[in-house]
C-alpha cells in the first residue's frame, strides 16, 4: 500500500513498499521461508551482532583502501543504528531458512544500505550510491559474516544464562542454610537409607548447579574464535591483504570481548564442533535441573499420602474436578522446558554432522536450537527461583517423625551391636510394625535410653562437616 520502489536481482524485479528498509532479497526470504513464524527480530542480540560485524568490516575495508571513507562512514552509521536496536522490526526473515543464512546476511546488508543512503542524502533503493553487496558486504561472504555474528550473539546470550544459573545456585544455597537443622530421611532407590538434613539436600543442589556454571563458562570460550575474512570457503577470495586481522581487531574492540581470528580459515568455515560441545553442556544442565525438579515434586508429594517433607508455594488450583488439589506446576513446567533443551541437543548434533565439504549450510537451525534453548531454559530457571524455590518451607516435625519411625536408623546401631544384631532388629521392626527404639531399648534392652538419645542426636545422625552454616 502506498509508494513503492522497484528493486531487482538476477531473478527479476519486485516492487518494495517504500517505507521498508529491507530490500528484494529479504522480501524473497519472507515469501520462501514461513517455517517457525519466529523472525530474526525476536533475537535482538543477533541483530546487534550483525551490526558489529558490518561496522568492523567497513572500518577494516576503509583502512585497506577497499572502501571510500564517506561510504564507510555511512555503513558505520547504519550499523550503529542496528547496534542501538532501532531497526529490529526490519529483520523479518525466519530464523530457520535455506542458504546457510544468506537471507539474514542480506537482510542486514539491505537495511544498513538504506539507512546509509538516507544518511548520505539519498533515497532508499538508490543503490548506485551505496550498494548492499558491493559496499555493505565488501570483503565478506555469508559464510564468514553469519557465523561470526552468530558466535557473538551466542556469547552474549550465554552471559545472561550464566547469571541465571548463578542465581539458581544462590537460591539453593540460601535454602541449604535455612534448613540446616531440619532432620530428614535420606533415600536411595526410593527406600529409606540414613538420616541427613534438608539443608544438606539443598546444599547439594547448589553444588551441582555451581559445577555447571563452570562448565558453561568453559564452553562459552569456544565461540571466541571466528572466521571473519574467510569469505566464501576460507581462502580469503575478494578480501584485501591484511583485512581479516584488522577486521577481527576492530570487532573485538566494538563488542568488548576477546575475539580472535582462527589460524585456519578453511577449517573454521566448515567446523561446527563448538556448537556441539556447548549444546551438550546445555543438555547436561537441563538434565540436572530436571532431576532436581523431580525431587521437589517427590518431596512435596501428598500432602497426606506422600512424602510431604516440604511445601511448594501454591500457584493455582490443581484440578477441574478435585476441589482443594494443588499441583507442583512450576517444577512441572521446568521439566517440560528441560525436555525441549535435551531434544535440541540432537538437533544440533544432526545439523553439525550434515556439513559437507567446505561449508555447513545447516547453521540456521543450529542458531534456532541454541538461541531458543538458552532463552527457554533461562526463563524456566528464573520462574523456578521466583515462583518456587524462594517460597519453599519445611515440615520439620513431620520430617523428624519419619526419621524416628524409619527402619533406616538401625544403621546407626551397626558400630555398637554389629550388622547381624542390627539386621535382626530391622527384620522384627518390619514384621511387627514396631519402631527400632521399641525393640532395641524397651524390649531387648540392648542399649540404654541415655545411649539412644546420644546416638540419635542430630549431631550424631549426620556428618557435621556437611552441615551448612
Amino acid at each position: 500500500m502506498g509508494n513503492t520502489r522497484k528493486e531487482h536481482d538476477f531473478l527479476g524485479e519486485l516492487n518494495i513498499p517504500d517505507h521498508l528498509y529491507y530490500g528484494i532479497q529479504t522480501f524473497r526470504a519472507v515469501e520462501n521461508f514461513n517455517i517457525t513464524g519466529i523472525p530474526i527480530s525476536k533475537e535482538p542480540l543477533f541483530i546487534k551482532a550483525l551490526g558489529y560485524v558490518k561496522k568492523a568490516a567497513a572500518m577494516a575495508n576503509k583502512d585497506c583502501g577497499a572502501l571510500d571513507a564517506k561510504i564507510a562512514e555511512a555503513i558505520c552509521y547504519g550499523s550503529d543504528q542496528l547496534i542501538a536496536g532501532k531497526f529490529d522490526k526490519e529483520f523479518v526473515s525466519d530464523l530457520i531458512q535455506g542458504g546457510a543464512g544468506t537471507s539474514v546476511n542480506m537482510n542486514a546488508n539491505e537495511v544498513i544500505a538504506n539507512i546509509g543512503l538516507e544518511y548520505l542524502g539519498h533515497k532508499k533503493g538508490e543503490y548506485n550510491f551505496l550498494h548492499p553487496n558491493n559496499h555493505v558486504n565488501c570483503s565478506q561472504s555469508t559464510n564468514d559474516a553469519y557465523p561470526s555474528a552468530f558466535r557473538i550473539a551466542l556469547y552474549l546470550k550465554m552471559d545472561h544464562f550464566i547469571k541465571t544459573l548463578e542465581n539458581l545456585e544462590i537460591a539453593f544455597t540460601a535454602k541449604g542454610i535455612e534448613f540446616n537443622r531440619v532432620l530428614k530421611m535420606g533415600r536411595t532407590q526410593l527406600q529409606d537409607a540414613v538420616p541427613m538434613t534438608l539443608g544438606q539436600e539443598f546444599h547439594a543442589y547448589a553444588t551441582t548447579i555451581g559445577e555447571d556454571v563452570k562448565r558453561i563458562k568453559d564452553a562459552q570460550s569456544l565461540v571466541l574464535e571466528i572466521n571473519m575474512g574467510a569469505t566464501a570457503i576460507g581462502t580469503k577470495v575478494n578480501a584485501p591483504e591484511g583485512y581479516p586481522e584488522i577486521c577481527v581487531k576492530y570487532l573485538a574492540q566494538e563488542v568488548g570481548i576477546p575475539l580472535t581470528l582462527s589460524p585456519d580459515l578453511i577449517e573454521a568455515t566448515v567446523d561446527t564442533g563448538a556448537y556441539v560441545q556447548i549444546m551438550g553442556t546445555l543438555k547436561r544442565t537441563a538434565v540436572k535441573v530436571s532431576k532436581i525438579c523431580n525431587d521437589l515434586r517427590l518431596l512435596s508429594s501428598g500432602p497426606r499420602t506422600g512424602f510431604n517433607e516440604i511445601n511448594l508455594p501454591a500457584r493455582q488450583p490443581g484440578s477441574s474436578i478435585m476441589p482443594g488439589k494443588v499441583n507442583p506446576v512450576i517444577p512441572e513446567v521446568v521439566n517440560q522446558t528441560c525436555f525441549y533443551v535435551i531434544g535440541q541437543d540432537l538437533t544440533v548434533t544432526m545439523a553439525a554432522e550434515a556439513g559437507q565439504l567446505q561449508l555447513n549450510v545447516m547453521e540456521p537451525v543450529i542458531a534456532f536450537a541454541m538461541f531458543t534453548s538458552l532463552d527457554y531454559l533461562s526463563n524456566a530457571i528464573e520462574t523456578l527461583i521466583e515462583k518456587c524455590i524462594n517460597g519453599i518451607t519445611a515440615n520439620e516435625q513431620h520430617c523428624y517423625n519419619m526419621v524416628m519411625n524409619s527402619i533406616g536408623i538401625v544403621t546407626q546401631l551397626n558400630p555398637i551391636l554389629g550388622y547381624e544384631e542390627s539386621a535382626s532388629i530391622a527384620g522384627e521392626a518390619l514384621k511387627t510394625g514396631k519402631s527400632v527404639h521399641q525393640i532395641a531399648v524397651v524390649e531387648r534392652k540392648l542399649i540404654s535410653q541415655d545411649k539412644w538419645e546420644e546416638i540419635y542426636s542430630i549431631e550424631n545422625l549426620i556428618n557435621p562437616k556437611f552441615i551448612t552454616s
